[in-house]
């Protein structure tokens, strides 16, 4: 029978374990073990091999005891072992019974002869090793589980940017909830904390909204959301909630149908940069109806011809990307330059390999503001279905399809050009940031080479283009930017002497 002194170290020691459990969890067991027998104490897996937690001995005889040991248990189906191998000891115990939950085994290697309460303080760990254990164990799995969600939305985002809205939907339905046939795009900017707190708040008051966090920009979260059903009531109520306007900012789509999920979240993201200069912090879209919608069925035959040499393009190794591929990268990085290869999970040197690629089938130069625009403007019109169902100007079988210049020579593609400007005309500022715009996407949005053809300092440029944005309502330096749209007004406005 142990004495009154012994039962009360004992107990002053399973205290110590758990105070060093609950300050740092299974690692700092760990070393309040070590220290208080001058062992080498450590998880192992009944494999062998050494668990996440603690450090495996680099002593050959130490690890063979280990082995030694692992082995005898498995094989017996032991709850302990003691391995005796050399001048060394070797203390090996099951952290849980349930085989099922693959919990690692506590291990403690000293020299002989081993200290004769390092026994009983090895067992005396165990509870409180199974219990930090599991739940680390517990907050891993939750994590891995967040991280495949996460991952999953991701990868349904892309899929609807690249408009593949079948397959998106398809893989969305083993999440919830499921995909808003229409819906409005919201680009939520603020606060990680504050982001997390909106995320809860949609999740219990909108049960059909999808949450999805920002490939691109750390500081954004993206919200696909069908309307609100009263046509009254213009955005929902946690859109309007007094946290979230007093912490976040958002911009906000038109409602659009699935398959237009870029183009929403383009729209978003320009009301994004119109929130930013509001005391409301929260903006809708208010642009005109895109290019492409505009110009009607013609612009299809147009778009057909111009990507032809990459749709048919048939890659020499398997491994190599197809026309559709190339196509979709082309996309990503017209809407996030360098951003695209965070967007699309590959390696900058992919991103810029499959855009020499691009460049070389359609002979182009991305380095111009003109290439770049017109391939955005093919690319936004193979993807908008809506756009070649319109009536207006088609292209009959047989006849040859339009060049660019006569898209925009249309009448109502030049008054669409005319309002894409009147935000600056209609101000006291039109002549300095009229003619910075003018010249910044002459100088194919450069903003180094504009300060120098206006004999201004790069600051000033950049203030103007910043202006340029309240007016507009549009981003022009972050992208997605409106910098291709205002490209083709330009063209449109040139070809037509006004």
């Amino acid at each position: 029978m142990s004495s009154p002194a012994g039962r009360t170290g004992r107990a002053d020691d399973i205290l110590a374990m758990h105070q060093a459990g609950r300050k740092g969890g299974t690692p700092q067991v760990l070393r309040w073990l070590a220290n208080r027998t001058s062992a080498d104490v450590f998880l192992m897996n009944p494999s062998g091999t050494a668990a996440r937690a603690g450090t495996f001995p680099s002593d050959d005889t130490a690890r063979a005891a280990c082995l030694r040991g692992a082995g005898d248990m498995a094989e017996r189906g032991l709850q302990s072992a003691v391995i005796d191998q050399g001048e060394l000891t070797c203390f090996i115990l099951v952290l849980d019974n349930d085989r099922t939950l693959r919990a690692p085994l506590l291990a403690a290697v000293a020299r002989r002869p081993a200290a004769p309460e390092l026994p009983v303080l090895l067992a005396d760990a165990v509870s409180i090793l199974s219990l930090t254990w599991h739940a680390e164990d517990a907050r891993r799995s939750r994590q891995r589980l967040r991280t495949a969600d996460t991952r999953t939305r991701e990868a349904v985002l892309r899929l609807l940017m690249d408009g593949q809205t079948a397959i998106a939907q398809d893989v969305a339905g083993a999440l919830r909830p499921t995909l808003p046939e229409v819906m409005q795009m919201y680009v939520v900017e603020g606060p990680h904390e504050a982001r997390s707190e909106l995320a809860l708040r949609i999740a219990e008051t909108s049960k059909d909204a999808w949450v999805v966090p920002c490939p691109v920009y750390n500081d954004h979260m993206l919200v696909l959301a069908p309307p609100p059903p009263c046509p009254t009531a213009a955005l929902p109520a946690w859109a309007t909630h007094g946290s979230t306007a007093e912490r976040l900012r958002l911009g906000v789509s038109n409602p659009l149908h699935l398959r237009e999920t870029a183009t929403g979240y383009a729209q978003a993201f320009h009301a994004l940069a119109a929130a930013r200069h509001r005391t409301s912090r929260l903006s809708t879209f208010a642009g005109e109806p895109d290019l492409a919608l505009t110009i009607g069925p013609a612009v299809a035959a147009w778009s057909a011809s111009f990507l032809s040499s990459v749709r048919s393009h048939l890659p020499r190794r398997t491994q190599d990307p197809d026309g559709t591929q190339l196509l979709a990268t082309a996309g990503a990085w017209l809407r996030f330059s360098s951003g695209a290869a965070t967007a699309l999970n590959i390696h900058r040197n992919t991103l810029a390999a499959r855009l020499a690629h691009v460049q070389e089938l359609l002979r182009l130069d991305l380095t111009r503001l003109a290439d770049q625009s017109a391939l955005a403007l093919a690319l936004h019109a193979a993807a908008d279905r809506t756009a070649s169902r319109r009536s207006g100007d088609g292209t009959g079988e047989g006849r040859p399809a339009p060049s660019l210049d006569e898209l925009l020579v249309l009448p109502r593609v030049v008054s669409w050009a005319h309002r894409q400007f009147r935000p600056l005309e209609d101000t006291g500022h039109t002549t300095p940031v009229a003619e910075t715009i003018g010249t910044w996407l002459h100088l194919d949005a450069r903003i180094g080479p504009t300060a120098g053809a206006l004999s201004l300092s790069e600051s000033a440029v950049r203030k103007r283009l910043a202006r340029a944005e309240v007016l507009l309502q549009r981003s022009l330096t972050r992208p997605p930017t409106a910098v291709h749209d205002l490209w083709l007004a330009r063209r449109a406005l040139e070809l037509t002497g006004r």
